[in-house]
């Protein structure tokens, strides 16, 4: 356990944000442990992972617009340098599925309109050689743009408004009639009556995301305690210094006083990063939403690049994935602490997904899983200081948490400098501190 008084981070959390903010904050060379009783197995292992803020831009959600463009970016370089960090380069990508543990050890201006077409214009320069082949194969990133695509005449009206929207940021997107649509994709249903091509979009496994971030921290000797965070500790000041846990079951290696298990991890400073349960440490306004999710398994692919559409008003993904998989998802249901894969749930994402591509059917079935995406009340994230010293937070990225990462633990990192104290905003200026103010904690009084 971290000596009091030690100059180390605890991040809380263990998802794609969590363990994004350790990796970077390992590479700064600053001291952290992650705590997390099963890390890689929530709303991460369960996400499509689509990195798509253009073909997911609604009427209402500019800001969030302007936040994913600005994380999507950085995924090159954030998956370049994972994959180095991760020992991807020059072995079989495929052994990060065993990865479960760590061991021990220890831009642009934005006055502007979110959507110009000068802030987008480098989003089309993703794909290529900017990704890197140890990237593309041992993440599947991929980055073959995303069509969405309209089944009916009400679905194909509603998709006309959206590309006039679209078409007001300067966002790149190509209007397609519906042969044009079964062009790109031959296996769309007959009536698909037209559709939108977002080309800059991407996507990526984030199963491998996590699992590389695993081995990444693993490589660089950064302690995870299996255990959950049953507190917050503090000082005679109020500052927060650590984390309590409940009995926790510790990676092989983790050092331990004498022969008890930790109770508590000091710290200079802790980052509550643990999504639809961060509610549970910090007064934060950050509740569950549940997504059902499906895989489907294929010998030949059916789709070449993410298909998004509605049916009769109702919203389907298919993500397909480099191993022949398929992606179908996802439910929003408001059920609090739900995780049941619902027959239901399924026969929706079937349902509408057959209309789209009839094919899916024929599919096997190779994975079903329910997560809990962190929802906030405007759908922004919550990134930064919190009301409290010693306290940051990463939390409430609700469908953004795999396209975010990046830029949240850019921002992070930012806030958390060299000060000590966490109140303080630390070092963001020009564009990172105008898309830190956007997810800024204050916006919600309530926080503490």
């Amino acid at each position: 356990m971290p000596a009091k008084g030690a100059h180390v981070d605890v991040i809380v959390g263990g998802g794609i944000v969590g363990l994004s903010i350790a990796w970077r904050m390992a590479r700064a060379g600053r001291a952290v442990t992650v705590v997390d009783p099963a890390p890689a197995s929530g709303a991460s292992y369960a996400a499509a992972g689509m990195l798509a803020p253009v073909s997911e831009v609604t009427y209402t959600e500019a800001p969030l617009l302007r936040l994913g463009m600005a994380s999507l970016r950085r995924w090159p370089s954030f998956a370049a340098e994972l994959a180095v960090d991760a020992g991807l380069t020059g072995r079989n990508e495929d052994a990060l599925a065993t990865v479960g543990s760590v061991s021990d050890g220890t831009t642009r201006s934005g006055d502007g309109d979110p959507g110009t077409t000068a802030e987008v214009a480098g989003l089309g320069e993703f794909g290529g050689p900017a990704i890197g082949d140890a990237a593309r194969r041992g993440l599947d990133l991929r980055a073959d743009g995303t069509l969405d695509v309209a089944f009916g005449a009400d679905d194909l009206a509603a998709l006309d408004e959206l590309a006039a929207f679209m078409d007001k940021l300067g966002l790149p997107v190509e209007r397609l009639t519906g042969r044009e649509c079964r062009r790109l994709e031959p296996m769309l249903a007959p009536s698909v009556r037209g559709g939108l091509l977002a080309p800059g979009d991407a996507w990526v496994d984030p199963r491998r995301v996590t699992a590389a971030l695993l081995a990444a921290l693993e490589r660089m000797r950064v302690p995870l305690v299996r255990a959950r965070a049953a507190g917050l500790l503090r000082d005679e000041d109020g500052r927060v210094a650590g984390v309590r846990l409940e009995p926790p079951t510790a990676a092989p290696g983790t050092p331990r006083e004498g022969s008890e298990p930790l109770s508590e991890l000091r710290a200079e400073r802790v980052v509550l990063a643990a999504g639809a349960w961060s509610g549970e440490l910090a007064e934060v306004p950050v509740r569950p939403v549940k997504g059902q999710i499906m895989r489907l398994r294929s010998p030949q692919p059916l789709l070449s690049r993410c298909v998004r559409g509605t049916v009769h008003g109702s919203y389907v993904y298919l993500v397909p994935r480099g191993d022949g998989e398929l992606v179908v998802g996802a439910t929003q249901e408001e059920l609090g602490f739900d995780t049941r894969v619902t027959a239901g749930g399924l026969y929706e994402l079937l349902r509408d997904a057959r209309e789209l591509v009839p094919g899916v059917t024929e599919l096997e079935i190779a994975d079903v899983v329910a997560g809990l995406r962190p929802g906030t009340p405007d759908n922004l994230p919550i990134i930064g200081p919190s009301g409290t010293p010693g306290l940051v937070l990463a939390t409430g990225h609700y469908r953004g948490g795999v396209l975010l990462a990046p830029l949240t633990a850019a921002l992070v990192l930012g806030d958390v400098g060299d000060s000590s104290s966490l109140s303080e905003v630390g070092d963001l200026g020009g564009e990172e501190g105008r898309l830190a103010a956007l997810c800024s904690p204050g916006r919600f009084q309530e926080i503490s």
